[in-house]
């Protein structure tokens, strides 16, 4: 049994005012849980990067692929001259090891919505819907997901997965703590609540723009 679970079973008879465990409950409830069985998961023959690529612009993000991470740099200052934006983006801490081209001006950390632009790694990509996974924490504050009104998300093709369940078991295989929060993206954020007529970015960014980086082969 993980050591997570333990606390919180612990705390849970503690306040039931109980003992620990015995040795033989705890054998067959870890028995019970070792028996569950995987959720159904989604079926598909597709090519998961070509599936992720077809469901995140069906959702109304934008794709552009490069060769390498090298590459990188020039498609995010691409995409701002594009959208005629300044050469400026907040970007996450994760991401100082790119080589940032003297004409960008990169601001590294938490933006207060300043900036018109942001840059963040993923810790997935979801083909079955098109999703982008993302960590809170120090090295990618969850404000440059959802203040700026152009949300930059660099993806490298190891990264898609086919679902969700790859994901969560991912995340468990991390060596490193679990975030305060998980924010699954999908497309640009969007609302119909005024006269059911969708409107982007209501309650985050008006675009979502993924730059995909084949950097070798993907899950699918």
């Amino acid at each position: 049994m993980s050591t997570s679970r333990e606390k919180v079973l612990g705390r849970i008879r503690q306040s039931l005012r109980r003992g620990p465990l015995e040795e033989q409950t705890r054998a067959r409830l870890e028995a019970r849980l070792s028996a569950h069985a995987t959720h159904s998961r989604i079926a598909f023959t597709a090519d998961a990067v070509e599936r992720f690529i077809d469901k995140a612009q069906s959702q109304a993000a934008t794709v552009a692929r490069v060769a390498s991470a090298a590459q990188v740099p020039d498609a995010v200052a691409d995409y701002l001259k594009s959208h005629n934006l300044p050469a400026t983006v907040a970007a996450a801490p994760a991401l100082r090891g790119i080589e940032w081209p003297r004409h960008l001006t990169v601001a590294f950390g938490a933006t207060r919505g300043e900036h018109e632009a942001a840059v963040t790694p993923c810790l997935a990509a979801v083909a079955e819907t098109g999703s982008l996974v993302l960590l809170s924490g120090e090295d990618s504050p969850t404000t440059l997901n959802l203040l700026p009104d152009n949300h930059i998300v660099i993806v490298n093709r190891s990264q898609v997965v086919r679902d969700f369940e790859t994901v969560w078991q991912t995340l468990r295989e991390r060596d490193a703590p679990l975030p305060r929060a998980v924010n699954l993206i999908t497309g640009p954020s969007r609302t119909a609540d005024i006269e059911q007529t969708i409107q982007l970015g209501a309650h985050g960014p008006r675009r979502v723009h993924i730059i995909l980086v084949d950097d070798g082969e993907g899950s699918g």
